[in-house]
């Protein structure tokens, strides 16, 4: 599209009214853009890359001052909004281009950076149009979507909406021992103004939430300090977006961390004296390029840090472990006092067991204290830790009055028991220990991120000098080698060389696949016989094994609707508890008075006993780690299978799956078209073919990439294609030298009736036909094969009665033809649908009741029906496996994946279900053995801190359990 020349007396077509809308061909993959009929004029534009010679470039096309993304160079980006007086009144820009400040960016709405600067000519190739372009007052965009105003990498500023800036933070939490822990975390959170949106998770020990910063004194770092003061936790902020790179600096951190930032570096932040971790823009400047930079100080490589959730949780067990240590040899004395037949000296035993039963109280048990008072004024919650300090405290007061008794020669019957207080304290910070351990254990055992290789051969293309660096400077364009029995560095295609490859640590299946010139690998996957040399397509920081690890982490910290039901059970369980207790207290203080003669001083401190025991032996935290546990495992599990989920949801009501609907190309089919009918009705079809091959050749979609492959082996050459326009499940448009191009299905065109057209529909192949000026010029019939799993899954979904059906954008012969083979009935199929067709009738088999039903499609036009189903399935043929409308993604293209996912959510619930039948029979029976409801046999209120343990370990183990399950593996 050329663009327009602006005269005075234009409206001002980008300033003055709706900004120009870009959209991208599925189809072709090619970019597009579109003019708003409604303006009088447009600004000229970029399109393919290409600016318009003579025309408008990417200011504002009225001559009128106008605050634009070209303003003068003397704009301060740093004041919002920017002053009209500020800028120049020439069509463009000013012959002073600005240039944003340091540590400052403009962000598109998928976070990357944007070119907000012209050239002295006006424009460039990569600008962006025209993203600030208002005279408004308050700086907002008419018409922009998502154009963010962004400091140091993190705070956004939405010009559309006027809204605060807002930054998502990421927290991981040290210091959660129990779910009342993590609702103490939530409530307090949730208390705060400015925070929105917030999730947590105890067995990952995070947080993140949206905070919004509203004034000058709210800030992340202020925000976080009145979090841990709420809280009792450590929080420390984690790095969850963009890449970074932490280096070892000969000066100062903080003296490099103050400079202004080089270019594509938006942050640094100062780990400790001499180590920074860099913020920056990989497709700006590389991790070798930040090294040899002057601006860093000759700086060396940090050591590889583990991933901050498994860093916090070790420092946190490591902490347990030295409490537990020190409350065990502290209170191995107290119990050698107490019950060792020794010379008895009571005043002095009594003393020495005040000291050290003292010091447990306050050192080991201590921060108890202050989580379990946060929890109640703060966030109003009854949790663990209060049932904890009440029964300790309890028996820790009594003694002290008991010796107080004692040493003034007036001693109590009962004595004092310091070794209740002791040994209670000592076995919950045990128990805390074992349970924290195992779920650590049960965290890092299912962390797929673990597959990235530490280091990676680089290959300089020219000289061919090899050279082992560290995986983490790799770079765009870099060709590296992967030898034999070794891991691939990240993801990349082959350009020279030929091996197998085994991708079972990412696909789940163990045959050896073969790779050659142009074949996609993965990282972490491992070579075997040949030598591969590749180039890079993604770094470390985004590959494969990060996106999936992501996914898996984002699923980890959803919750199940079962697990919201956990949660409010748990929420009445302590109080609950409480009121036994005052009952266990009442009723023996009545028995020992009534029944048994004791004074009223016996018959309370008897009474006590067994209230602390009723009090303490019972354990909530069991209960909230029912799902959540079963749950992380599920999720590596799902993950070493080549399946991943992105909402606890999906696993959960999988078992139920009542209905599959699969779309065809490329999902019941392998999406390797091939053309096997050409027939072009006039001579011009065959003049036709660069132009042809030019529209298609950089297409991700099937039926292009076999056109586009077809025309290359027929020694066609590819002809520059701009300003085409894709209509989704449909075809293309566009105009070349002044004729109307129009591509895709025959029945979109409007030809499905003419002769070439039927013949061909006979053979039960797709259809691509190509009209030029409204004649048909070529038809082209593509046949696809099945895939080989798949008759195999739709009759296993059939003896499981889930209902299967097929819904297409292709022609009838075709999908009936598939649907023969795969015995579907005729009722269950839909032909030449187009992506809201596919949504109706996803919404049609939802109206049933109870249904859950699953699509399952390749990702090109199905969209939107993905998200419409209960459960949308994403089958992956490459190595792009964050689809974002679908729930799950199978990372290797088999459809046994689907049988997986359904079996795993069987033994996911089945689990859950054990898990809270034995956590119901085990309180039921450990409270009533405490409370002395069997004669003759109880549980003492030093024993009774092995609750924990005896509780929790059971619900541990049987999530580890999943992990040596059996399930379907594509063969």
């Amino acid at each position: 599209m050329p663009g327009a020349k602006c005269t005075d007396a234009d409206e001002d077509g980008c300033c003055g009214g709706e900004p120009l809308r870009t959209s991208i061909d599925q189809y072709a993959g090619t970019s597009v853009i579109e003019l708003n009929s409604s303006h009088k004029t447009g600004c000229g534009t970029r399109t393919s890359h290409t600016a318009a010679p003579n025309d408008l470039k990417y200011g504002c096309c009225s001559r009128k001052k106008s605050i634009d993304s070209c303003c003068s160079g003397n704009l301060d980006f740093a004041t919002l909004p920017p002053k009209l007086e500020d800028c120049s009144n020439k069509e463009c820009c000013s012959d002073k281009p600005s240039a944003l400040t340091a540590r400052q960016t403009i962000t598109d709405v998928a976070g990357n950076p944007v070119d907000t600067c012209c050239t002295d000519g006006g424009g460039h190739a990569d600008a962006i149009s025209d993203s600030r372009c208002t005279s408004d007052p308050l700086g907002t965009v008419p018409g922009s979507k998502g154009i963010r105003y962004t400091r140091t990498g993190t705070n956004e500023f939405d010009l559309e909406k006027g809204e605060f800036p807002v930054e998502h933070v990421l927290l991981s939490v040290q210091g959660m021992t129990c779910t009342g822990c993590e609702k103490t975390l939530y409530g307090s959170l949730d208390m705060i103004p400015e925070i929105s949106n917030v999730k947590t998770s105890l067995l990952l020990s995070q947080a993140e939430f949206d905070l919004s910063i509203s004034s000058a004194t709210v800030d992340t770092l202020s925000t976080i300090k009145a979090i841990e003061k709420m809280t009792g936790f450590t929080c420390t902020k984690m790095t969850q977006s963009g890449h970074v790179l932490d280096l070892i600096v000969d000066g100062l951190a903080s003296d490099v961390a103050v400079k202004d930032l080089p270019s594509g570096v938006s942050d640094i932040a100062v780990l400790d004296t001499h180590t920074i971790r860099i913020t920056y823009q990989p497709k700006l400047v590389g991790a070798r390029d930040l090294m040899s930079d002057p601006f860093f100080q000759s700086p060396k490589l940090a050591p590889v840090a583990d991933r901050p959730l498994i860093t916090s949780g070790r420092a946190h067990i490591r902490l347990m472990l030295f409490k537990a240590i020190v409350s065990t040899v502290l209170t191995i004395p107290v119990l050698v006092m107490a019950w060792a037949p020794i010379p008895e000296h009571e005043v002095i035993y009594g003393a020495v067991s005040l000291v050290l039963a003292t010091i447990v109280q306050v050192y080991v048990a201590g921060p108890w204290y202050i989580s379990a008072f946060n929890a109640l004024f703060f966030s109003r919650l009854i949790e663990m830790d209060l049932l904890v300090v009440l029964s300790t405290t309890t028996a820790y007061i009594y003694s002290i009055i008991a010796y107080a008794f004692l040493v003034s020669e007036k001693p109590l019957p009962t004595g004092s028991f310091f070794e209740t207080s002791t040994l209670l304290v000592t076995l919950i910070m045990v128990g805390r220990l074992v349970s924290g351990f195992a779920r650590q254990r049960a965290v890092e055992s299912i962390s797929i991120e673990s597959l990235q290789s530490t280091t990676a051969i680089l290959t300089d293309p020219l000289t061919h000098e090899e050279q082992e660096i560290d995986a983490r400077l790799l770079q765009y364009q870099d060709i590296f080698k992967a030898l034999p029995d070794t891991s691939i560095a990240t993801d990349g295609t082959v350009i020279a060389g030929t091996s197998e490859v085994d991708e079972s640590m990412i696909t789940g299946e163990a045959t050896l696949v073969a790779k050659n010139r142009g074949s996609p690998v993965v990282a972490g996957s491992i070579n075997h016989s040949g030598t591969l040399t590749i180039r890079l397509t993604r770094l470390p920081g985004e590959n494969t094994i990060k996106a999936i690890g992501l996914m898996v982490d984002e699923a980890k910290s959803s919750k199940t609707k079962i697990q919201e039901i956990a949660d409010r059970v748990a929420t009445y369980f302590i109080p609950a508890i409480l009121i036994v207790t005052v009952l266990v207290f009442v009723i023996w203080v009545a028995v020992g008075k009534v029944i048994r003669g004791y004074d009223a001083t016996t018959a309370c401190i008897n009474a006590m006993t067994y209230a602390i025991s009723a009090l303490i032996v019972s354990c909530p935290c069991a209960i909230g780690l029912a799902v959540p546990m079963v749950l992380v495992v599920a999720g590596g599990v799902a993950a070493k299978h080549g399946l991943i989920f992105k909402t606890a949801e999906t696993i959960e009501i999988a078992r139920n799956l009542s209905h599959v609907i699969f779309d065809k190309t490329g999902t019941l089919t392998q999406g390797l078209l091939a053309v096997e009918a050409e027939i072009y009705p006039t001579k011009q079809g065959h003049i036709l073919g660069p132009m042809l091959l030019g529209l298609t050749n950089n297409s991700k979609h099937p039926v292009s990439a076999a056109i586009a492959t077809h025309l290359k082996s027929s020694g066609v050459q590819p002809e520059k294609v701009e300003s085409v326009v894709s209509i989704a499940g449909s075809g293309i448009e566009e105009t070349w030298n002044g004729s109307i191009i129009r591509a895709g299905n025959p029945y979109w065109l409007g030809v499905e009736d003419l002769p070439a057209i039927k013949e061909t529909l006979l053979l039960g192949v797709s259809m691509f036909c190509v009209l030029v000026n409204g004649e048909l010029v070529a038809v082209f019939g593509l046949e696809d094969l099945l895939r080989p799993d798949a008759l195999q899954v739709v009759n296993e979904l059939k003896k499981r009665a889930v209902k299967v059906s097929i819904v297409s954008g292709d022609n009838e012969e075709s999908v009936r033809s598939i649907a023969m083979t795969l015995d579907v009935p005729e009722s269950q199929i839909r032909f030449r649908c187009s992506p809201t067709d596919k949504q109706v009738y996803v919404k049609e088999m939802l109206a049933s009741p109870k249904s859950v039903v699953m699509f399952c499609g390749d990702g090109t036009n199905d969209a939107v029906a993905l998200a419409q189903a209960s459960i949308g399935m994403h089958i992956n043929g490459g190595t792009d496996i964050a689809q974002g409308a679908a729930d799950a993604v199978l990372v290797r293209p088999a459809l046994v994946g689907i049988i997986t996912l359904m079996d795993l959510s069987k033994a996911f619930f089945r689990r859950v279900i054990f898990n809270f039948t034995w956590v119901f029979i085990y309180n039921t029976f450990a409270i009533l053995l405490a409370a002395g409801a069997f004669p003759n046999t109880r549980i003492s209120p030093e024993f009774a801190g092995l609750g924990e343990i005896v509780s929790v370990l059971p619900v541990i183990a049987i999530g580890m359990q999943l992990k040596w399950a059996k399930f379907h593996k594509s063969g």
